[in-house]
Parts: structure tokens; sequence; C-alpha cells
């Protein structure tokens, strides 16, 4: 058994486009931030089904702690091919100062549950890309809260 109850939260789903040549479809809870201070913490649930968060890039300090399952992740070169495929998994810690390429990043074949520890002096948290690395839409603390409190269940 999990130490994180996922049943204690309310959960906002994330799905993508169908036309994306990847699966977009995850869960996030945020259990607390401070704008003030730069601060928000949050959790991503991954189902077995393959579902990524979106193509995007890390511009905030970030930390990872793997709660259940696997996180699988690639990075996204410019010319569109993908780096090395990394797994974390259970029990698995990353610090990010920010990524300098775009990645996807999914669960493994049951799914996983991430803890995001994000640290940021402009409220600026991640880059949404598209397949070609073009900025589609800058994620920040206001934008992320706003999201969730509107459309959580």
């Amino acid at each position: 058994m999990s130490a994180f109850d996922p049943t204690r939260h309310k959960w906002r789903e994330v799905t993508g486009e169908p036309d994306l040549p990847y699966l977009v479809h995850h869960d996030y809870t945020i259990l607390g931030y401070d704008l003030a201070a730069g601060t928000l913490d949050m959790v991503v649930r991954w189902q077995g089904d393959g579902g990524h968060c979106p193509l995007h890039r890390h511009i905030a300090t970030t930390t990872v702690i793997v709660f259940e399952g696997e996180q699988h992740l690639w990075d996204v070169h410019p010319d569109g091919t993908r780096g090395e495929h990394r797994v974390r998994k259970a029990g698995d810690y990353a610090l990010s100062a920010g990524e300098a390429l775009p990645h996807l990043e999914r669960g493994g074949d049951a799914g996983g549950i991430a803890f995001f520890g994000n640290h940021s002096n402009d409220g600026k948290l991640y880059e949404i890309v598209d397949e070609a690395g073009n900025l589609v839409f800058d994620v920040t603390m206001e934008t992320l809260i706003t999201d969730w409190k509107e459309n959580a269940a």
C-alpha cells in the first residue's frame, strides 16, 4: 500500500487532441502552494493506458519523487527524434533546474504516481511545446491553480 492516499484529493483529468502522435491522458492534484514564495506542490497520476503529459519543457526548479509505479521519460530533440528512454521507479528522486530539451512522460504499464515540487521566481512552471519545439502555452502557477480549481472533481 502506498503511503500517499489518492482518494483524499480532488483530481483534474487532462486529455489531449486525438490527432497528436501520442496519447495525452493523466490526472493531477495540487497539494499546496505559496505564490509569494514561488512554490507549488502537486501530484501527477498516470493510468496504465500509455497516456502522457503534453510535450513540455520544465523552466522552474522541480523536485520529483515517484510515489507508486513508474515514470517513463524521453527527451525530444529539435529534429523530432526521441532521446534515451529513462525510467524512474517508486522511491526514485530527481531534481531539475530546468530542462534544456522538452520531454514526453507517462506512467509504466501499471501507471504511476509522482510528486512534483515546483520552485519559480516568476511563477512560470513549464512550457507546452509542439513536436517542432515551438511554444504553444506557458503554464504558470496561477494558470495551473485556476485550471485545477475550476475542473477538479
